[in-house]
């Protein structure tokens, strides 16, 4: 949140969303002139920080990959504390954001080589890639330490120079690392912080940025994108999701509640391409319902830092108050609410029940709206047309999931859903390797991977006498 010190300053305070909003500290929010600031200071150091090379920067950003690992568990802690990750969950973000690093480390030689595109006994055409300059790097809440390596190390890697805004909710973590930054030893101006809300968020695009790189909400991505029109450039717009899961009728139940609970209400349910709609084949339909509603009320609510607590608070309470007037929507049009569907009684701060909600109509925000929160509705079908019907009927194409052990029907569904990311149950694509990102209003541009790197750089292709 905001605080107004005097009619000069104002302060981000952060708050324990697990602990009735107990407050963790304060940071300044950046003035404009700060922005101006940092912007200019991220210019001056682009030049040499694309002169030296990709083989020191690679130095640069291996020293710094070091130190972070040294710097785990503040890494860990400070994110349970100010977004209520659980320890294990937050362990297991910190494991995939040094591995993600790693991986940009070692495969950047090989992404931002030259390519030659053709050569005959007199002449060679080659692509070299090139970093645009400084980037606009505009970073959400929900995976603190990942959302990081994944938006800033390829365009740095690259030869881009970053300036980062974090989402205002985690003001000492971004604070945090900006001084793991500064200890590293990376030249000035390489990697800069700004603090604050979405104003300060929009005076970093209107800044003498050369690219925007966001994570988060459609609405504000929207915005964004069109900022990047005015002043053409280029943006990577890493948005929301009302991803759908299908689930077939020779799908083992038993097998996928599991997964499926955990691809809805992993971080509870706060990230974009969760399973945010069920999709069931009428013939299982009543045996999947009662089996994962067993389940989900066998997991435990609670304190992050409870080693036996699976799910967790939301970020604040605005989220909380949001999520419930989408469930009043959907109960006030005939939903049936399974299970879940409160505030714990025993429980102070941001915490909401992991909820399971049938009877569904498409009128109703739980289907059109992304429900960044533990409500997972439940539709069944009889015909495959009609599952990918309702599969694909959302503005959002970020990502699919898909429960069948029949290979050509996986392939069929494959093919028909419309996203950028599909998981067929019983593998991952959260892998370094794998670029993200989303169809239609769930961005454009990819992270990670190799076109990742290719989503950072511009493309000068070359033709010369050898």
């Amino acid at each position: 949140m905001l605080k107004v010190e005097n009619n000069e300053s104002k302060n981000l305070i952060s708050t324990n969303p697990a602990q009735n909003y107990d407050i963790l500290g304060e940071v300044q929010v950046s003035t404009s002139g700060d922005i101006i600031e940092k912007v200019l200071s991220a210019r001056t150091a682009q030049l040499n920080w694309q002169e030296i090379g990709l083989e020191k920067r690679i130095d640069y950003l291996q020293n710094l990959a070091n130190i972070l690992k040294d710097n785990r568990e503040e890494l860990i802690r400070i994110p349970m504390q100010e977004t209520g990750v659980p320890l294990g969950l937050a362990t297991g973000l910190a494991d995939s954001a040094e591995e993600i690093f790693a991986w940009n480390i070692a495969n950047s030689s090989k992404a931002l080589a030259p390519e030659i595109t053709y050569e005959d006994d007199d002449e060679v055409n080659e692509i070299i890639y090139e970093p645009y300059g400084v980037i606009g790097c505009i970073v959400a809440w929900n995976f603190l330490y990942p959302n990081f390596i994944q938006s800033a190390t390829q365009p740095l890697l690259a030869g881009n120079t970053v300036v980062i805004k974090y989402s205002e909710e985690a003001p000492l973590f971004s604070k945090y690392l900006e001084t793991l930054i500064n200890q590293s030893g990376l030249p000035e101006g390489v990697v800069s912080f700004v603090y604050g809300d979405g104003q300060v968020g929009a005076e970093l695009a209107d800044a003498d940025i050369d690219f925007i790189h966001f994570t988060g909400s459609y609405a504000t991505g929207q915005k964004l994108y069109k900022k990047a029109a005015e002043k053409f450039i280029p943006i990577v717009n890493e948005l929301g999701g009302s991803s759908p899961g299908v689930v077939f009728k020779d799908a083992n139940i038993d097998e996928i509640i599991e997964d499926i609970f955990w691809s809805r209400f992993l971080n509870t349910a706060q990230f974009c391409d969760g399973l945010k709609r069920l999709i069931v084949h009428h013939s299982i339909f009543d045996e999947l319902v009662e089996k994962l509603s067993v389940y989900t009320l066998s997991k435990i609510v609670g304190n992050p830092f409870d080693k036996d607590t699976e799910l967790g608070p939301l970020i604040a309470e605005r989220q909380v108050i949001k999520l419930e007037e989408q469930l009043k929507d959907a109960l006030d049009k005939g939903a049936k609410l399974i299970c879940g569907g409160k505030r714990p009684d025993n429980l102070q701060g941001a915490y909401f029940e992991p909820s399971l909600l049938t009877n569904i109509t498409s009128d109703m925000q739980v289907w059109h709206d992304e429900v960044f929160g533990p409500i997972l509705p439940i539709v069944s079908f009889k015909t495959y047309e009609e599952a990918m019907e309702l599969a694909n009927d959302t503005i959002y194409g970020l990502s699919a999931y898909i429960y069948t052990d029949d290979k050509d029907l996986a392939q069929k569904a494959i093919k028909d859903l419309n996203a950028g990311t599909i998981t067929v149950f019983g593998t991952s694509t959260y892998r370094p390797q794998s670029p993200f990102g989303g169809y239609k209003k769930s961005g454009m541009g990819r992270t990670g991977g190799i076109q990742g790197f290719h989503d950072s750089v511009q493309i000068k292709t070359v033709g010369r006498k050898k």
